[in-house]
C-alpha cells in the first residue's frame, strides 16, 4: 500500500542579475499584452458576429503569432499557452457565478500591476533545476536562495514578482505526508473579530490586529504617494514604499495563521468550523431608497469598521490554511453549517434570540451561562459529533471531548 502524499508548492526567492530581471519584465510585459489582446479578441468577436472563442481555437493562432513577432518567438510556447488558459479560466468562472444567480464579475483587462505572474505548465520542459540553479528557456541560468529541499515530483513552476523581489513556486505532487501523534482529541473552533477564535474547550486565541497597528504608516505612505508627481522617480520609489509596508502586514498575517493552525493540529485530531463565507459576511449594505430620489441610512458607516476587522482576520485563508496543515499531519478538519450555532444552548438545545451586542450566552431554561462564542463552539462540536455518527443526545449531553 503506498504512503499518502499531497500536492505541495514551495515557494523561494529568485537572484536573478540585473540582465535577467529585465529579461523577466519582458516576459511578463508580453504576457499581459496577450491576456489582454486575447480577451480584446473574445469581447469583439461576440459583438459583432457573435462568435464565442475557446481556448484551443485561440492557442491556435499562437503559432502564427511567433512567426510575425519576434518578441512572442522569444517566450517559451507553454508560457503563452498558459496566459490563455488563464484567460479560459476567468470565463469559465464568470459563467458559473452567471448560472448560480450570484454577482458575475466580467473578466477584466489587466494594468501593469495587476498581472504579476508566468507559468511554465510543465517540469523538464522550458524549465528544470541544475545543481540548485533554476534554469529557464530564453531567459537563463539563476540562482535561488533556498529555505528547504523540495519533495515529490514537480510538476509546474511559476515566475510572480512581488515588492521584494522575484520568486520561484514550483507545485510538487506525491509529497508525502508527516502525520503527528494521534492524541484521542477533537474540538470545534468559532472564529471571531473579539477573539480570533476559541475552541469548544473554551481556549482563547486573541487577535492580532496587524493590519490595524499598522493603519496609520500605511496611511502615511499613501499620502506620500499621492504628493508625489506622476510618473516621477520620487512616485515610483513611494509606490514600491508603500507596497512592501502592505507586504509586511500581509507576511505577519500569514505567519500567524500557520502558527495558529499548527498548534490546533498538534492538539486535536479532528477540528470542526463553520461552513462560513467571509466574503458575504463582509459585504456592504445594500442600498435603500427613500421614494424622492435619495436614500434611507443603512448602516454602511457603521458597518465599514466591522468589515475592516473581518479583513483583518483574515478567517478564510486561516480555514483554508488550517485544512491544509490537518491533510499534512494526519489529521481532519470538518466543516459543519453554520446556522444558529451562536443562539442555540449548549447545554439544552434551547434557541436563544440574541443580537451581535450581546456577548454573553444566558440560558432561560436550564440557566447556563457562558460566553457566547464558547457556546458557539461547543455547538459546532456537538454538531459535527452528529456528523460522525455521535448520538445527538449523547453527544450534546457528554462535556468530554470523543476519542477516535
Amino acid at each position: 500500500m503506498s504512503e499518502p502524499s499531497v500536492r505541495k508548492t514551495y515557494q523561494e526567492k529568485l537572484k536573478p542579475t540585473p540582465a535577467q530581471e529585465r529579461e523577466l519584465e519582458r516576459v511578463l510585459w508580453r504576457c499581459r499584452t496577450l491576456y489582454t489582446t486575447a480577451l480584446e479578441q473574445r469581447i469583439t468577436l461576440w459583438r459583432q458576429r457573435g462568435v464565442s472563442l475557446t481556448r484551443y481555437s485561440q492557442e491556435a493562432e499562437l503559432k502564427a503569432l511567433r512567426a510575425d513577432l519576434p518578441d512572442y518567438a522569444a517566450i517559451h510556447s507553454h508560457v503563452l499557452q498558459d496566459v490563455l488558459a488563464r484567460l479560459d479560466k476567468t470565463y469559465q468562472a464568470f459563467f458559473r457565478r452567471l448560472a448560480n444567480g450570484e454577482k458575475p464579475g466580467f473578466p477584466r483587462f489587466h494594468g501593469r500591476d495587476r498581472y504579476n505572474s508566468f507559468t511554465y505548465k510543465e517540469y523538464g520542459n522550458g524549465v528544470r533545476l541544475d545543481n540548485g540553479f533554476l534554469v529557464l528557456s530564453k531567459i537563463g541560468r539563476m540562482a535561488v536562495r533556498w529555505s528547504r529541499p523540495i519533495e515529490g515530483s514537480i510538476k509546474t513552476v511559476t515566475i510572480s514578482k512581488a515588492a521584494d523581489g522575484w520568486y520561484v513556486s514550483c507545485s510538487c505532487a506525491e509529497v508525502p505526508t508527516q502525520p503527528l501523534p494521534l492524541t484521542g482529541r477533537e474540538t470545534g473552533i468559532d472564529v471571531g473579530v473579539k477573539v480570533f477564535l476559541i475552541t469548544a474547550d473554551g481556549e482563547l486565541v486573541e487577535t492580532p490586529r496587524y493590519y490595524r497597528t499598522a493603519e496609520r504608516e500605511l496611511k502615511k505612505a499613501q499620502q506620500r504617494i499621492s504628493c508625489r508627481k506622476k510618473g516621477s522617480t520620487r512616485r515610483k520609489k513611494a509606490v514600491q514604499l508603500c507596497a512592501k509596508k502592505h507586504q509586511h502586514v500581509r507576511r505577519q498575517r500569514m505567519d500567524f495563521h500557520h502558527k495558529t493552525a499548527l498548534a490546533l493540529v498538534r492538539e486535536y485530531d479532528v477540528i470542526y468550523v463553520e461552513a462560513i463565507q467571509p466574503a458575504n459576511l463582509s459585504r456592504r449594505p445594500a442600498p435603500v431608497p427613500d421614494g424622492n430620489g435619495g436614500y434611507l441610512p443603512n448602516g454602511a458607516s457603521r458597518k465599514a469598521g466591522l468589515n475592516k476587522s473581518i479583513h483583518d482576520a483574515g478567517w478564510g485563508h486561516f480555514l483554508s490554511i488550517l485544512a491544509c496543515t490537518a491533510a499534512w499531519a494526519g489529521k481532519r478538519v470538518e466543516a459543519v453549517h453554520p446556522a444558529y450555532t451562536s443562539q442555540d444552548c449548549s447545554g439544552c438545545g434551547t434557541r436563544i434570540h440574541k443580537s451581535l451586542s450581546v456577548r454573553t450566552h444566558v440560558c432561560t431554561n436550564c440557566g447556563l451561562v457562558l460566553d457566547r462564542d464558547e457556546n458557539a463552539a461547543k455547538n459546532i462540536l456537538w454538531r459535527g459529533q452528529r456528523l460522525r455518527g455521535v448520538p445527538a443526545l449523547a453527544g450534546a449531553m457528554n462535556r468530554e471531548s470523543v476519542g477516535l
